[in-house]
């Protein structure tokens, strides 16, 4: 069965170099439950995200996004809290690949800094095209090559089904 690869959410904008320390704080890191990550992710930049947040919501940011150390509770904890996708100018290398290992889709987008907090997106994964909805805008971001597209579409490399 294949897993269509169409979001639709509300936009939580944040800037330029948001690092995994406020991503999930390090106080935190001393569990890998998920649903104690996602109840503290993002709260050292925006407190009340976890109490906004709705599943299939998407994450847009700015430059060099998940910089900082490379733990991967980051990923954990924004997919944990129901985010359906994560889009940026650019990730850190580190963060991007650690989302892909656990099935986080996310997309480099040039032209993200368009899309407005509380936006309603419509992301296309296999094109890389992003509609605004509302203004029906389309900006493009790069699509997956083929195997990053497989290992998210089978929930990471941990899922049993991969490759």
């Amino acid at each position: 069965m294949v897993i269509e690869m169409i979001f639709n959410g509300s936009v939580h904008k944040y800037g330029d170099n948001v690092n995994t320390d406020v991503i999930i704080p390090a106080r935190y890191l001393n569990t890998s439950e998920e649903k104690e990550l996602a109840a503290h992710c993002m709260e050292d930049i925006d407190a009340d995200f976890s109490a906004r947040v709705k599943p299939g919501d998407i994450i847009v940011a700015g430059k060099n996004f998940g910089c900082g150390s490379s733990r991967e509770h980051a990923p954990l904890a924004i997919k944990a809290s129901g985010i359906s996708c994560v889009i940026a100018e650019s990730f850190a290398r580190i963060f991007y690949r650690n989302c892909i290992n656990i099935g986080l889709p996310i997309l480099e987008c040039p032209d993200c800094f368009k899309i407005q907090n509380a936006d309603m997106l419509k992301i296309e994964t296999d094109s890389g095209k992003i509609t605004i909805q509302g203004t029906e805008e389309v900006l493009s971001a790069l699509p997956f090559p083929d195997f990053i597209e497989q290992i998210i579409r089978s929930g990471g490399l941990l899922n049993k089904n991969v490759l």
